[in-house]
């Protein structure tokens, strides 16, 4: 056993401990929206948009970011909704309208919607844009892309960007890294499907790496944590999205979210979304549930009104990070058929990061022989991260910054 394989037992069994233990409660930790002294000297008497959904709260008094800055008289001028809306009621993937607040009057500008990006009217007249959203850690949540294209936006007409940092519910670095000519909506940064950062970290790595467009750099400023450290444990005091309704989803989501480019469902249409698994075929196993529509998380699911037959994940002592045992087993019940599997290839593809996961898995690679092949690119990535951390890392201390 190598020093590198034993250094990773470690850090897996001291998280499990941490994750059982319950240690390291939210309550102990202060996020970069309740330091509003901090944010206040940024945005008094600034023209402020606003990146916010549901998850933009002050933990502490359950307030949202919106309604805290309002009542310090900040003039917030406009807000920006990512996927699911300002509000959080919008289906997966379902594309969001610019409208009103219907409670603050506030103009609520969609970048899920026709475009990613802001244009340069819709950012006319800011001075400071404050992003603030829950991401759980995974290359294709698409929060951190919204992050990104706002970040361009800000760099090309020269606008202030804020990060309010939290913590990383998956705060692992594993899989592989996204590959040229695979960069999508869903795989905008080459980095691994767990990368290991706070949005604050990765805000810098963007700018410091030169990832947007042209090159170009935003002027940045990163709101940092108070009391956590990588690998800290951290139950989300608001369900990320609407089909993450609860710790266990979020643990599961970084190897569930692959079947989305395969026919097998991950329970979308029922109350227990990435928390299970199943395929109209009673061979791919013995717990059944039938998708079904449902207003504000998938109007539309797969195998919409079909008996599945598969498993129920709700109880399975997951402790986080991601597995391919989930994968390869339910392509060995469905007979190990890659077209027939891989039912959006494409798709796949992209929220892999490349298509060599999918050639692995048709070639019948084990897990061991895919996650050796994934190493070098780790290895290069996890020098390419340590340059970005604002926080003791959970397995050297360091602090970058």
């Amino acid at each position: 056993m190598n020093i590198q394989t034993i250094s990773t037992f470690l850090v897996f069994a001291l998280r499990l401990f941490l994750l059982t233990t319950g240690a390291q409660a939210h309550n102990d930790v202060i996020v970069g929206a309740e330091r509003m002294d901090s944010l206040l000297a940024l945005t008094g008497g600034k023209r402020v948009g606003l990146a916010v959904n549901p998850t933009s709260i002050l933990v502490r008094t359950k307030t949202h970011l919106l309604d805290a800055l309002l009542a310090q008289g900040v003039e917030v001028k406009q807000i920006f909704a990512p996927e699911h809306g300002f509000r959080g009621m919008e289906d997966a993937g379902a594309r969001v309208k610019n409208h009103l607040d219907a409670q603050t009057g506030i103009p609520v500008i969609s970048l899920y919607g026709k475009h990613f990006k802001p244009t340069a009217a819709e950012l006319s007249g800011l001075d400071v844009i404050v992003f603030d959203m829950q991401d759980v850690g995974a290359r294709f949540y698409t929060y951190i892309s919204t992050m990104h294209y706002l970040m361009e936006a800000c760099a090309e007409q020269g606008i202030a960007f804020v990060v309010l940092d939290r913590p990383n519910p998956n705060d692992y670095v594993d899989g592989p890294v996204r590959k040229p000519g695979y960069r999508s909506f869903v795989g905008i940064h080459p980095v691994p499907v767990l990368h290991g950062l706070t949005v604050g970290e990765l805000a810098m790595m963007i700018n410091g790496e030169g990832w947007l467009r042209d090159g170009r750099r935003c002027p940045l400023t990163v709101i940092r944590m108070e009391n956590w450290r990588h690998g800290d444990p951290y139950p989300l005091p608001v369900k990320p999205s609407p089909n993450l309704p609860n710790e266990q989803a979020v643990r599961l989501y970084p190897s569930l979210c692959l079947f989305e480019g395969t026919g097998v469902s991950v329970g979308r249409g029922t109350c227990f979304p990435f928390q299970a698994l199943g395929y109209p075929n009673p061979e791919a196993g013995d717990f059944t549930f039938t998708p079904a529509p449902i207003a504000g998380l998938d109007s539309d699911p797969l195998h919409k009104n079909k008996t599945c037959y598969g498993m129920d994940l709700r109880k399975d002592p997951f402790p986080g990070g991601l597995s391919l045992h989930f994968l390869l087993d339910f392509y060995s019940r469905l007979g190990k058929n890659g077209k027939q599997f891989f039912t959006r290839a494409q798709w796949f593809d992209l929220l892999a990061g490349s298509k060599e996961l999918r050639m692995q898995i048709v070639s019948e690679y084990t897990e061991k022989e895919i996650r050796a092949a994934w190493q070098p690119d780790l290895e290069r990535y996890r020098e390419l991260r340590r340059k970005y951390l604002l926080y003791p890392d959970y397995e050297t201390g360091r602090v970058s910054h």
